[in-house]
């Protein structure tokens, strides 16, 4: 379905790796003033508004593809040629000050991208030159010659070795805060993920950077394709619980978009304890996020732990002025894992905090069929409601977490495990036609309560009537565990069940989707 998202997923985690022994950093450079690490051209005026007035005047033109390399040449910076390449650290823009590193062209990332330097309204470009850079004498990415350049870039650590974000590849980003360590990824925009047409993935073409001293850098960015053209002001602020992005962008629509996306965030799941694992692997659990959460306008909580389909699957989840969405990581202990080289306890979660009315629309998750833990097969984002024609100007406000969980907890109780099986009871004959779902719930007020606290649960289904449900604490695990039977018939079936008391629902609401052959 898309080279370009399952490519960077790989190429830009090798390239992430720590490059070697830490060098002495220079004198701290100084974002207000021009870096003198690397050749830079001419000084032109830069600001927000000027980058919205040049991505509107673009969207009224035919769109021109970026000028790239020979695909041949390209192709030949795989994962592993990409990974031999590394931008020297004497290089490092405003080096000692949260400095920013280049990326070489690849085969994921085959055209090159501008990058300038902003200081007080003034943007200079970042000249390429293969000096930035070591490589093998053999290295594809030296038959590039004056076809080379940027791929994107990454801001690193103060130990100068490690980094905290990258930009890499069409419109993809993300961070590795707060457990230094990348997992699932966000882009720009996501055009016609898993629609009748073929997926469109527009391009961050250009990026100007602000760096004032002794801050995290502004990122602005070109966004070009041939349905929209894009200005973005991507702004970083990093604390003890992880990244918090703010995403401004206005949008400008050359033509219809069937299926838009806004703050699309793309994972991998593979397998975890909800599933037998479909695979010859002797770990347990294989996931960069293992559910998504969203938080409706209306102020209900809803987990969906995610599965790996046997086919190509789109849920969808009306609401209207959401308070949030995040595709999450919440198995958090190694033994969940017991992968001592990726660590995927380690895994951030990614959550959109809409800022502004974002009227009526849908949550959107997409779960493609995966057999490997390479395939970056996760897609969700927020769909409006309204159909984007051409011409239309679409302004889009958020906030973007890297962190551990949900930023505002749920103040309910949370899922913290689905587990399914066959039904009926043991030593009983098996019914033919059933299943039997366990669904685990821990914190809120639940931690209070006992078997006598009128606990109730609350169970559908779309199709079958689910049956036998019973809710109780686990002694001595501080958590309720559901239990319930119910029909699944040839198709897909969606459960939902939650605990109340009365008329206050204790849980999150939990929803599941069952495909049947």
């Amino acid at each position: 379905m898309d080279v370009t998202r399952r490519w960077t997923l790989s190429a830009l985690l090798a390239a992430l790796a720590p490059a070697g022994p830490s060098r002495a950093a220079s004198s701290p450079g100084s974002g207000g003033s021009w870096p003198d690490q690397a050749p830079l051209g001419p000084v032109e005026p830069f600001s927000f508004d000027r980058l919205k007035a040049r991505a509107k005047s673009l969207a009224a033109q035919p769109y021109r593809p970026p000028v790239a390399p020979s695909a041949d040449l390209v192709r030949a910076i795989d994962y592993d040629a990409f990974g031999q390449v590394t931008y020297k650290p004497q290089a490092t823009l405003w080096r000692g000050d949260t400095g920013v590193r280049l990326f070489p062209l690849a085969a994921g990332s085959p055209a090159p991208v501008g990058i300038n330097v902003v200081v007080g309204g003034e943007a200079r470009p970042v000249l390429h030159a293969a000096s930035l850079f070591d490589m093998p004498a053999a290295s594809p990415v030296r038959r590039l010659g004056d076809q080379a350049g940027f791929g994107g870039f990454r801001v690193m650590n103060a130990d100068d070795v490690t980094d905290w974000v990258a930009y890499l590849g069409a419109s993809y980003f993300r961070s590795a805060d707060p457990f230094n360590q990348y997992g699932l990824s966000a882009r720009g925009l996501a055009i016609d993920t898993a629609a009748a047409t073929l997926e469109e993935f527009p391009v961050f073409t250009s990026f100007w950077l602000e760096h004032p001293p002794r801050s995290a850098p502004t990122v602005y960015a070109l966004l070009e394709g041939p349905s929209v053209t894009g200005a973005y002001r991507i702004t970083h602020e990093r604390g003890p619980s992880g990244l918090k992005q703010r995403v401004t962008a206005q949008l400008n629509f050359r033509k219809p978009v069937s299926r838009l996306g806004i703050a699309p965030l793309t994972s991998m799941y593979w397998y975890g304890q909800s599933e037998r694992t479909p695979a010859d692997d002797w770990r347990p659990q294989i996931h960069d996020s293992d559910g998504l959460s969203i938080w409706t306008g209306a102020g209900e909580r809803i987990w969906r732990p995610l599965h790996n389909p046997p086919r190509v699957s789109t849920s969808t989840f009306l609401d209207r002025r959401p308070r949030g969405f995040g595709l999450m990581q919440r198995a958090r202990n190694f033994a969940d894992y017991q992968d001592d080289g990726v660590f995927y306890e380690k895994r951030p979660s990614a959550w959109v905090e809409p800022l502004g009315d974002w009227g009526a629309g849908s949550v959107q998750l997409v779960e493609i069929p995966t057999s490997r833990e390479t395939d970056d097969n996760i897609v969700a984002f927020w769909t409006p409601a309204r159909a984007v024609a051409r011409g239309t100007t679409l302004d889009v406000d958020y906030r973007l977490y890297w962190t551990a969980a949900e930023p505002t907890p749920p103040g309910v109780a949370r899922v913290t495990a689905t587990r399914f099986g066959q039904a009926g009871r043991p030593g009983h004959p098996v019914p033919a036609g059933r299943r039997k779902f366990v669904v685990d719930f821990a914190g809120g007020a639940l931690a209070s309560l006992t078997r006598r606290g009128d606990v109730e649960a609350v169970v559908s289904a779309s199709r079958g009537a689910p049956a036998e449900a019973v809710a109780y604490p686990v002694v001595g695990q501080g958590l309720w565990r559901l239990m319930f039977d119910t029909d699944i018939a040839p198709g897909v079936t969606d459960l939902r069940a939650y605990l109340r008391k009365g008329a206050d629902a204790l849980t999150e609401t939990w929803i599941y989707q069952v495909a049947a052959a």
